[in-house]
């Protein structure tokens, strides 16, 4: 179990990515107050758990609904997640993010940025929709899917620190080693995606 719930982790972690999140909140709030931007992170968080809950939990029916094989779901949504692992490590994703983020800023009426795009897709994205889904499919039984669970309820939480915390984050961090423990964490992602992708095969030939 313990095994299982640092996997589930360094997932989780990984694709949510706390502290990329944090600088691009941080350019997004620069001009609300204290108690509004804090206000902003707890409600983006909040919806973010609601969006990712419901995948974990209704998700393997919705695909069933679709006439979808887990099998199938494993390969896709380890190819996806290994396209987010090349962005990572060639810091495609962190600009994405900046360009959405600049035009958000740039657009005067757009004062909430609690949904959109800090919720989803910054937070409740792609990535991590597919993830929750894969472990959860992996992971059957009730002790299983709870450690699965507990794990994304951390990294949630982390998540909210870190917004909360976005200014000193990066006062500390800096560019530079966050562009490093980017890509460290993008080459880790890579071999997760490939190794859902081998399940997902394993699983369709047998």
């Amino acid at each position: 179990m313990i095994e299982l719930y640092i996997s589930s982790l360094i997932t989780f972690f990984v694709v949510i990515d706390p502290p990329g999140c944090a600088p691009i909140y941080a350019g997004l709030t620069a001009g609300a107050s204290p108690v509004h931007a804090r206000s902003m992170a707890i409600r983006a968080v909040m919806v973010a758990s609601g969006i990712l809950l419901v995948f974990a939990l209704f998700g393997e029916a919705l695909l069933h609904g679709l006439g979808i094989s887990l099998a199938s779901f494993r390969i896709a949504g380890g190819i996806m997640l290994f396209l987010i692992a090349l962005e990572m490590v060639f810091e495609k994703r962190t600009e994405r993010r900046e360009d959405r983020a600049a035009k958000i800023a740039g657009t005067p009426e757009v004062e909430d940025v609690s949904i959109f795009p800090m919720a989803m897709p910054m937070i409740a994205g792609p990535g991590s929709i597919a993830s929750v889904m894969l472990l959860m499919s992996r992971n059957e039984g009730i002790e299983r899917s709870a450690v699965v669970l507990g794990a994304l309820v951390t990294i949630l939480l982390l998540t909210l620190v870190a917004l909360l915390a976005a200014g000193p984050i990066m006062r500390v961090l800096g560019a530079k080693i966050e562009a490093v423990i980017t890509r460290l964490l993008g080459v880790l992602l890579a071999a997760l995606a490939v190794q859902f992708v081998i399940d997902g095969i394993r699983v369709s030939l047998a």
